[in-house]
């Protein structure tokens, strides 16, 4: 049985490892130079920068993408991070009030609201567990149940870090579906070597299996025989297959079979891809030669005009950085209005972190935008449609079809495992 990948990213090189290993003859074609896509390192004056996604699995050694890479005998060792924390400012009665802010595990940021708020919290999380509140955004749920701002202004932090959208621009239920997956997994952890080290071992995996990767090769067209997907096309050369999985996302791939796809009967689907939206962020990365957080942790930081959240993963893997030397990184949600716009949300972004690190040391060691064709995500969370496609034997992986409540590169490994179930079985 053949099978061809079209894209390295971290979806397609799943999907090729667990393939590979499953017997599958395995090809995979990227256009790019590189394989990893936006999920690999960039040595930047001896920073190991990541060229997308954070070095920081959302779940951790016990999330989906730990439990894949090791189903797939990927030797990647994943430290557990700390907790994730919420920096918050100091009020009246606070031992240090009037010096900012402090910091508060996220377990605890309950503690800010009333004794009432908090048993309401208590008793929706129990009642609302199998009835899940739908058609409604995240943030207008709020706003019914609760009177507390903060609780808005938290949850822009946490959706802005873990999904690049405002409370506004996700459903309530992915959200619920987001929290079951944190009591599941647990919290976050850095992979050693960063995301370079996860995508290193998986191409292993995918040589000692057989199978080939191609770089600086672009698939031009997908072709689809008897109403199957059969092969590709690659330059001039026609490469057959008995099945495709596209790491491009659905729209990307549409593209590569427009001709089949442009009959009558895949209109409803072909619609549905133009209501997909991608979501955009920017990423600021910071050298400093004394920590900046000082732990492991995320810290997200609800009262910055931009900034969502940050962490700092050489207390975890010193490697990642020059010796002496702390690589630092924020992440901030840009909304579709602002994506035209990037230079200024990059100084507002800016201006937050003076005040997030009010006396600190740092250098802005590199700037780094997703939006339209290089996207955070090429469906925001909760929208996009699966890994099935109109087509038989032609799926969709990577973060245009993550599974339910998926958090980031956590939402592309149960996106992979759910296709590799319909596949293998």
């Amino acid at each position: 049985m053949k099978a061809i990948v079209i894209g390295a990213g971290l979806g397609g090189l799943l999907s090729a490892a667990r393939l590979s290993q499953a017997g599958y003859q395995v090809d995979v074609f990227e256009r790019l130079p590189i394989t990893g896509g936006r999920f690999t390192n960039l040595n930047y004056k001896g920073f190991q920068v990541s060229s997308g996604a954070f070095h920081i699995l959302p779940h951790g050694p016990s999330g989906p993408l730990a439990q894949l890479l090791n189903e797939v005998q990927a030797d990647v060792k994943i430290v557990r991070s700390s907790q994730t924390v919420v920096r918050v400012p100091l009020k009246q009665g606070d031992p240090d009030y009037g010096k900012g802010f402090k910091d508060i595990s996220f377990t605890d940021f309950a503690t800010l609201l009333s004794y009432k708020e908090r048993l309401k919290i208590a008793l929706l999380i129990v009642s609302t567990r199998k009835n899940r509140p739908a058609g409604s955004t995240l943030q207008a749920w709020l706003r019914t149940q609760f009177k507390d701002e903060w609780l808005v202004k938290f949850a822009d932090s946490f959706c802005g870090w873990a999904l690049s959208l405002r409370s506004d621009e996700v459903s309530v239920e992915e959200v619920f579906e987001i929290i079951e997956n944190m009591y599941r997994f647990g919290g976050p952890g850095v992979p050693m070597g960063g995301c370079k080290g996860v995508i290193d071992s998986l191409e292993r995996v995918i040589a000692v299996n057989g199978g080939k990767i191609y770089t600086k090769t672009e698939v031009s067209k997908i072709l689809v025989e008897n109403g199957r997907a059969s092969g590709v096309i690659v330059g001039d050369k026609t490469h057959e297959a008995n099945l495709i999985i596209s790491n491009l996302g659905h729209a990307a791939t549409a593209s590569l079979c427009s001709e089949v796809l442009s009959g009558d009967r895949y209109s409803g689907y072909l619609r549905m891809l133009e209501t997909l939206k991608p979501s955009a962020g920017i990423k600021i990365c910071l050298a400093a030669d004394e920590p900046l957080v000082g732990n492991s942790g995320v810290l997200l930081t609800p009262y910055a005009k931009r900034v969502n959240g940050i962490d700092e993963v050489t207390q975890v893997d010193p490697k990642l950085a020059p010796p002496g030397k702390h690589l630092t990184m924020s992440h901030q949600h840009v909304a579709p209005e602002n994506v035209k716009n990037l230079d200024s949300e990059i100084e507002l972004g800016l201006k937050d972190l003076k005040e997030i690190f009010p006396g600190k040391k740092y250098e802005v060691l590199l700037i780094q935008s997703y939006h339209d064709d290089w996207p955070v995500n090429r469906a925001a969370s909760g929208t996009d449609p699966g890994n099935e496609t109109p087509i038989p034997e032609l799926y969709v992986v990577g973060d245009g079809a993550k599974g339910k409540g998926g958090i980031e590169v956590e939402g592309v490994a149960l996106g992979v495992a759910a296709t590799m179930k319909k596949i293998l079985g």
